[in-house]
């Protein structure tokens, strides 16, 4: 793993964070995939909406500090686990993973 210094951070460019904040949300989504959680689910354990853990994964937010400490508790790894890089020789584990109880969208059975 390459150091990471003030110099390197100060000189990323609006591609370099936008690539770091895809990688963070492909290794969360990688280790809730992994553990059969579906969003609904995890957003209900880390007080996140669904619809924000949605845009972590997608890359499409800055998750501060303490959501990062949050998915990690919740995920039952280290903070640190959340920023490795996803083994390109382990496939990448993007599936879907449903609930076993459908949230109802306002439709009633007959």
């Amino acid at each position: 793993m390459s150091e990471c210094s003030c110099d390197t951070f100060f000189s990323m460019n609006e591609k370099d964070v936008s690539d770091r904040l895809r990688s963070f949300g492909l290794r969360v989504k990688h280790l809730r995939v992994c553990r059969s959680i579906t969003q609904e689910e995890l957003a209900e354990l880390t007080g996140l909406f669904r619809t924000y853990l949605s845009r972590i994964e997608s890359g499409q937010a800055n998750p501060t500090l303490t959501v990062m400490y949050a998915l990690a508790k919740a995920l039952h790894v280290e903070v640190c686990e959340l920023f490795k890089e996803l083994d390109e020789e382990a496939p990448l584990v993007v599936g879907r993973v449903r609930s076993e109880s459908r949230p109802s969208r306002g439709r009633v059975a007959k």
